[in-house]
């Protein structure tokens, strides 16, 4: 199996160098730590457009676990399950929902996230906020279940 991940940061403002990327880089060293051959966070603009032209870049390039931060709430430019459902091709509904349970935990707030998580040909897509602390809690419930999605996606028995 194939343990190429990679992180896609969705923000305008760390896009064009406003504000520096502090979520995607606790997300690729959780992957790491874990085992993922990820390189660095790739930055890309809110928006539906550019978060699916980059889901798919990752795709491309053979990535089998990709981890998306910020974009998820509800601000005009919050386009990033909307991006990602584009790209999707089934829905994993029971992800995102423990992202949020785990979430609520922490912050109230957490209830607002639209995160989503599918699975887009033989890759897993997981959506998770934009704070370095909701990635933080949520990456170890991504990193639990990969290896068995990719695992089911090549075709393998439970």
């Amino acid at each position: 199996m194939s343990r190429s991940a990679a992180v896609i940061t969705v923000s305008d403002r760390s896009a064009t160098g406003e504000r520096p990327d502090t979520a995607g880089p606790v997300a690729v060293e959780a992957l790491r730590v874990a085992g993922w051959e990820c390189g660095d966070a790739t930055i890309v603009a809110d928006g539906a457009a550019s978060v699916a032209e980059a889901l798919r870049a990752a795709i491309a390039r053979g990535a089998r676990l990709i981890v998306t931060t910020g974009g998820t709430g509800v601000a005009p430019r919050d386009e990033t399950p909307e991006g990602t459902g584009a790209v999707i091709e089934r829905e994993l509904p029971g992800v995102a929902e423990e992202l949020r349970r785990r979430g609520v935990a922490e912050t109230p707030a957490a209830v607002l996230s639209r995160g989503r998580a599918g699975v887009a040909g033989r890759s897993l897509v997981v959506n998770l906020p934009g704070s370095p602390r909701a990635v933080a809690s949520g990456i170890d419930v991504v990193i639990g279940i990969a290896e068995h999605v990719i695992t089911q996606l090549d075709g393998h028995d439970h």
